[in-house]
Formats: C-alpha cells, structure tokens, sequence
C-alpha cells in the first residue's frame, strides 16, 4: 500500500492542546468492524460495551521527563536532548539539535553531564557519568515532560501528571500511552466489579513509533525497536481467555505490539506461562491478521502514522476512513491529549 492512502485533512482547531477536565469524560466513538456501524457515547459509557470475562490489556509503563536543557561546556551554547532508550547502563540513544561528536553538555544545579560518542542526523548516543537510580534521581529533578510537537502552548506545569495513566508504575517510556489516559481509578473499580480482568503488560514507549513514514511504499518502512515485559501472572490471564474464547481487549496500539509480538507464530494459543520479555520492532498494517486482540481502545491518529495504519488493519480501512471523516464532521478531539475509539 502507498503512504498516501492513510491521509487526511484534519483542521488545526481540532488538535486536542488540554486534555479533558475529567479524564473519562472524553467522547467514545464506538465502531463495529465486522459491520461498520458506529455510535457517539463518552468514555465512561465504555463499561456499557465491555462483557463479564472480558480481560481489558494496559500498558502500565510510566513516562519519565525525558526532555533535558543543557549547554555546551565550551561554548555555553543551550542544546536540548531527548531521550529515547537505554542501549545499555549510562548510554543512551537521543535525539539532539546544535551538538556533535565529542560535545560535554552540562546541566545547571545538576551532578548530570554528558558526552556526544555518535551522531547520525538528529539520532546521537549519548554517555551520561550517572546510571541507574542516581542518574533517574536527577532526571526527575531537571527533565521536562516530552510532549508531542503539535502540542504548542506554553504552559506545561500540570503535564508531569496530566500525560500519564493511573496505572502507570513501571518507568522507561519516553511518550505516554494515550489511550490509557481516559480511565480514571473509580472507573476502573467498576469494570473490575463488572467481572473484568485488568491486565498489565509494559512497552516502554519511544520516538520510534511516532517517526514519520518516508518511504512511499509503507512495506519498506522500519520501526525501531521497543522493550517490553509481560509478567507470567498476566500471561496466564490472556493465555486462559484465549482458550475460552473470551474477549482481549488491548488499550492502545502499544499493548496490541506487545501481544501480537507474543502470539504471532503460536498455535492454538499454546504459549507457556512464563515470564515474557524482549524488543518488538512488529510494524502491523491492512493484510495483518491478527493472532490475539478482539477489541482496541485507541484514540484519533496522525495522517501518515504507522499508528493509522494499525488501526486501519484491525478495523478495515474503509471503516477507518469513514469513522475519520465522522468523527471530524462532529468535531472530535484529534492526537494524544483527544478522544476515544471502541473497536470491536
């Protein structure tokens, strides 16, 4: 398929800049993929749609403040790092403007420094003299919340809160999972009291899944890889709801990698329940067919993203670009602060 063939014209004004006052307040677009039908609710209707034995899959991965401003040691010119993931302790991969090879970057009221060893384009690896605990400890204390670009106000203060799921408890991702964000801790209590299994997978989210798609067919495209962990606990709740034939619902396109990752060359859902971990670098598009998910809750993606395309897949693409065109007809909420899809 063309890149071209996942683009849209979407009106500024519709690029959510604040999230929703109450998270589960955001509005629920509800698609049926088999017939196309579709229906407008909000997001704490979602419990309505979701059925006693279902097991709803998170991604309980937190974002840290990945965004540093620094300066050059010589030349006391500010650079700005973006960190996108560890290659191993104390090194890590990052994006960066206005710096090179060699370059000592310092941090004001900060023990962090830090070393330019590559540089391809915007992609540096980057030596930090701290690792580990002492080298998050000051991460928190300097970072700034790594925002998307379309998001362009000034004001930011609340974002350490606001850009991240109730949930999330297991720190690495540079960018949050969006589609977690809706769910609010008393709305959870009652899916749980529903009958609904809460499982928790961890992909540490990075950069890779948000860069652009160049190549003109989407076939070529490669996504960087991203770590994920499953416990064997929440294996065997997604293992033994496969076997009974009862619904896995992914939240977000990152917990569909993780499980489309571990199912794809199984038979029979005859996974072990063991602790699971690894790199995905699964690049899912319309022909996929899918090994685990029943259901998706996802929100409204950016033309030409390897996220449309996921979502495309699962849902038939035609089905997509009538909800798109739907959904800004009754002026939806666009991006990662935006509203909500149900796909079943």
């Amino acid at each position: 398929m063309k890149l071209n063939d996942f683009n849209y014209e979407l009106p500024e004004e519709l690029i959510a800049q604040h999230p929703v006052e109450k998270r589960d307040h955001s509005r629920l677009f509800i698609l049926n993929r088999f017939t196309g039908e579709f229906t407008h609710q909000h997001f704490f209707d979602i419990i309505d749609y979701l059925n006693p034995g279902d097991v709803l899959v998170v991604n309980d991965s937190k974002v840290f403040p990945a965004r540093l401003l620094g300066q050059k040691n010589d030349t006391k010119g500010k650079v700005e790092i973006l960190l996108n993931k560890e290659i191993y302790p104390g090194v890590w991969e990052t994006l960066g403007k206005n710096i090179k090879m060699g370059n000592i970057i310092e941090f004001e009221g900060s023990l962090l420094q830090a070393e330019v060893m590559k540089k391809y384009d915007e992609v540096c690896e980057v030596k930090f003299n701290l690792k580990g605990d002492d080298f998050f400890s000051e991460v928190e204390k300097i970072g700034h919340t790594p925002l998307p670009p379309y998001i362009k106000r000034s004001d930011k203060s609340k974002d350490r809160r606001e850009y991240q799921t109730v949930y999330a408890n297991k720190v690495g991702s540079a960018a949050a999972p969006t589609a977690g964000l809706h769910f609010t801790k008393d709305l959870l209590g009652e899916i749980k009291s529903k009958g609904i299994t809460i499982a928790r997978v961890t992909l540490n989210v990075g950069l890779g899944t948000f860069a652009p798609v160049k190549v003109e067919n989407i076939e070529d495209h490669k996504i960087h890889s991203e770590y994920y962990s499953v416990s064997k606990e929440d294996m065997e709740k997604i293992i033994l709801a496969k076997k009974e034939n009862r619904r896995v619902i992914a939240v977000g396109t990152t917990s569909t990698r993780v499980l489309e990752t571990i199912f794809n060359g199984s038979k029979n859902c005859q996974l072990s329940t063991i602790n699971r971990s690894g790199w995905t670098s699964i690049f899912i598009y319309p022909g996929y067919k899918f090994k685990c998910i029943d259901g998706l809750i996802t929100n409204f993606h950016l033309p030409k993203s390897t996220l449309l395309m996921l979502v495309s897949a699962f849902a038939g693409k035609q089905n997509i670009d009538i909800a798109y065109k739907e959904a800004i007809q009754e002026k939806y909420r666009f991006f990662s602060y935006g509203d909500a899809m149900l796909i079943t």
